[in-house]
């Protein structure tokens, strides 16, 4: 279903098998990118794009001048501006998801259990759900990963034997004062399962409303400069290169859906907003067909005082930078679907 233009025209000149994306011929495409926008509603919903006329620097007229209302003949500073909107939009969009995610309260792992596991050590050992430990092995902890980090921790040293005793201190509601529990944990538990036998609770934290759009501001910052750096550190070798295309991404995405019915909407908002940056940093590459890319010829052209790149050559650059990306998707994709039980 096409939306713009001229009705007459659609039912004339429609072709299934031509077009941009599969459902315009050429008479009607040149037709109405001079009069309208033109929207779509495509039979498969796959993708979206936004071209605009001039934007390959292909709309000349017949003395060879750019028309005047393509985006070919708008100045290079408006053409960046252009380029960088949609990298733009999906930061924006990444602080406002952050920011819904803050103001809905932040989860913490408090040192309390949420479940006790039937028949494990913790069970055979008295804890309940709800319990608070105070101490593990004489140490202070506030935090759950502070209890699990020194029951490893624990579990490693005594390596060989079945089990280890560990001594906690243990808040319980309705109990006046806290109390000694000694649970043996197993050294090497079974997959899945770990050394005590207990889950920690997730507790959300709230925070002043106003707040939360400068924590997602925040947060923004840090993960971007996160992801920079990273691939910066696959660039020199430092790390091993770890990418995720369409196929990993829907698996951890199903992962972490499957957690909002337990935890809410922290986590999932949170991969959201990731990838949304995730996509603005890949876009702004400096490789050619990426947006990026266009951005440094422009830049190649301001440098040249204004001369342009022949649009053949130009066109010839991009597409051998669309077929470099759409052959490491192939790539990605084989590995994704291979390690997808992984």
């Amino acid at each position: 279903m096409w939306f713009g233009g001229r009705s007459e025209q659609l039912e004339d000149t429609q072709n299934p098998l031509t077009g941009a994306s599969g459902g315009m011929s050429r008479s009607l495409a040149g037709e109405a990118q001079k009069s309208s926008t033109i929207y779509s509603l495509n039979l498969l919903p796959i993708g979206g794009f936004v071209r605009m006329p001039g934007e390959d620097g292909d709309a000349r007229d017949e003395m060879g001048n750019y028309d005047s209302g393509s985006f070919a003949a708008k100045p290079a500073g408006k053409r960046i501006a252009v380029l960088c909107a949609g990298v733009i939009m999906n930061v924006l969009l990444a602080i406002v998801l952050f920011t819904v995610a803050y103001g809905q309260g932040e989860p913490t792992n408090p040192a309390i259990i949420a479940q006790v596991t039937p028949n494990s050590p913790a069970s055979t050992a008295g804890m309940r759900a709800d319990d608070k430990i105070l101490s593990v092995n004489g140490q202070q902890v506030t935090q759950f990963q502070q209890v699990k980090d020194i029951v490893d921790k624990v579990a490693v040293q005594n390596k060989g034997k079945q089990t280890i005793p560990v001594e906690l201190v243990v808040q319980r509601a309705g109990v006046s004062a806290p109390f000694h529990i000694t649970v043996n944990a197993l050294v090497s538990p079974p997959p899945d399962k770990g050394h005590l036998g207990v889950l920690g609770k997730t507790v959300y934290e709230s925070i002043p409303l106003w707040q939360a759009p400068i924590k997602g501001f925040a947060q923004t910052f840090s993960v971007t400069g996160l992801f920079i750096s990273t691939i910066g550190q696959m660039i020199v070798g430092a790390i091993q290169p770890q990418i995720s295309g369409p196929v990993g991404i829907v698996k951890i995405t199903g992962e972490v859906a499957q957690t909002v019915p337990t935890v809410g909407w922290w986590y999932i908002l949170n991969l959201t907003a990731m990838l949304s940056i995730n996509l603005a940093i890949v876009n702004i590459l400096p490789f050619p067909a990426l947006d990026g890319g266009r951005v440094v010829l422009i830049l190649i052209e301001m440098i040249r005082g204004g001369k342009r790149l022949k649009p053949e050559r130009e066109g010839l650059i991009n597409l051998i930078g669309m077929g470099i990306l759409l052959a490491l998707m192939v790539v990605v994709t084989v590995s994704d679907v291979m390690h997808w039980g992984g």
